[in-house]
């Protein structure tokens, strides 16, 4: 019996019910629309990939960014959960094996008054043992414990993924907010220099009030775009502080931790090589957890589809009993028991089908996610590609315009010292100049965001390959602790 049953083991060992995964394949297309002739198609094998915020060259960016990963609770929080999914999948893995457990009791008996045996020899109390080992073995004929393995596996690696795109979100996160810092530095600095300007403006119009060359109109005109101003860069000091904030928690310090020191913003726009569209389903974490959600929902069609076959379970009994105990470990007391056992549900009402057809559906909703998460990353792509083209061009034509406009500036607020231009053509020039010197911020700002976008949606440095293994999951021994 117990040779048939070991044939009927090994024989099946490697037939599990369901069907094997295999990645479904999608259309990819050869090239990104907007890279061809704009971006460099080497990959720049040189520069920065994990930690791809130091292609912008800012010293307290890099300082900042190096907090994320090791002080940000959000990503503590993930990182235990992946823990956790690799304890279950262990946890899992651990039903391959048989179980083994042991027993022990001991009785004293004996009566209230005085015994005595038939030839008259006193009896007093005895006291009876028993120490018996049990063994249990579910045999995995069908597959069930295996692709439910598999299952708890590939949910290890997407909890691990999606470990690394919380990482990688909260690394972009704190790089557009410290852009956004920067940008209200620059604001800063530029409405501090308005504010000398428009200083200097007041003065003069002061001093032609006084000698009676100008109506008190120009002083009152002088002194509300002042004020103006001045309000304008009170509030340019709250708007900085919000971003602040934020950065500090995204570094893991409460707000009144963390003081950035004031700085120019940041000039170079670096541009991430996009490469070939295919190698995206190798370099983004998201696409990375969906693909892995179609293997865990793959193995879980074989979980169900294995509920169809009976369970055979074999079981294994020895040791000792005695009365009394002291010979307890004699080979004559000793006892033992083989067995086997097979349950099968014979009717369900259909239940097990509908499992079934459950599994595939939520199978099917995975591929479908995973499609459209790989779109929807291609689209990103594209979008962070055409807005760093646009901007670039847009740039080029903003400092320009900013030039132009100092210019005019200029020449009005001279022509009006001169007395041959009135002040409200000062004023208006004044106002374009402002505003086209806080356009060409803006835009610097949307290509430094855009920028970082690019960097986001390319994965930031990560590969499939950093996901870890089957094998790496299951390391841990099956019986430690």
């Amino acid at each position: 019996m117990k040779r048939i049953l070991l044939a009927l083991c090994v024989g099946l060992s490697g037939c599990m019910a369901g069907p094997d995964y295999h990645r479904p394949g999608l259309a990819v297309p050869a090239a990104y629309k907007t890279a061809p002739g704009w971006v460099k198609a080497d990959p720049a094998d040189a520069a920065p990939k994990g930690a791809w915020w130091e292609n912008f060259q800012d010293p307290v960016l890099n300082r900042l960014e190096a907090l994320v990963a090791v002080n940000n609770a959000t990503l503590a929080a993930d990182y235990y959960a992946y823990q956790q999914a690799v304890a279950l999948a262990q946890e899992a893995r651990a039903g391959l094996f048989p179980s083994f457990g042991l027993t022990g009791s001991a009785t004293r008996q004996g009566t209230g008054s005085a015994s005595y045996s038939s030839n008259g020899i006193h009896v007093g109390p005895t006291t009876s043992g028993s120490f018996e080992g049990q063994a249990a073995w579910t045999l995995d004929l069908w597959g069930k414990i295996r692709r439910q393995v598999q299952s708890d596996v590939a949910s290890a690696q997407i909890s691990a993924a999606e470990l690394a795109n919380a990482t990688l979100s909260a690394q972009a996160e704190l790089a557009m907010d410290y852009v956004d810092l920067r940008l209200a530095d620059a604001n800063i600095a530029l409405l501090g220099q308005t504010v000398a300007a428009y200083q200097t403006s007041l003065r003069i119009t002061q001093n032609k009030y006084a000698a009676g060359t100008v109506s008190q109109s120009d002083v009152l005109t002088a002194e509300t775009q002042l004020e103006g101003a001045r309000s304008s860069l009170i509030a340019q000091g709250a708007v900085r502080a919000q971003y602040e904030h934020a950065i500090a928690v995204l570094t893991g310090h409460a707000p009144a931790e963390l003081s950035i020191p004031a700085g120019p913003q940041i000039a170079r726009v670096p541009v991430a090589p996009p490469q070939v569209p295919s190698t995206l389903l190798q370099r983004r974490p998201d696409i990375a957890a969906a693909e892995r959600q179609m293997a865990a929902q793959n193995a879980l069609i074989g979980v169900a589809v294995a509920a169809y076959y009976p369970d055979l379970s074999l079981s294994a009994l020895g040791g000792f009993s005695a009365n009394p105990i002291t010979d307890l470990f004699s080979t004559t007391n000793a006892l033992w028991s083989l067995g086997t056992s097979a349950t099968e549900d014979v009717f369900t009402g259909g239940a097990r089908g509908q499992a079934v057809a459950a599994a595939r559906a939520s199978y099917l909703e995975s591929v479908e996610t995973y499609r459209q998460t790989v779109l929807s990353a291609f689209q990103n792509v594209e979008n962070d590609l055409s807005n760093l083209q646009t901007y670039a061009l847009q740039a080029q034509v903003q400092d320009r315009a900013v030039a132009d406009a100092a210019r005019a500036a200029q020449i009005a607020l001279n022509e009006y010292e001169a007395g041959t231009q009135d002040y409200t053509t000062v004023v208006t020039a004044q106002i374009t100049l402002l505003s086209d010197q806080q356009t060409a911020l803006s835009i610097q700002q949307s290509r430094l965001l855009a920028s970082v976008a690019l960097y986001e949606d390319l994965g930031g440095g990560f590969e499939e390959s950093d996901l870890p293994s089957a094998q790496q999951i299951q390391a841990k021994p099956p019986f430690a602790p």
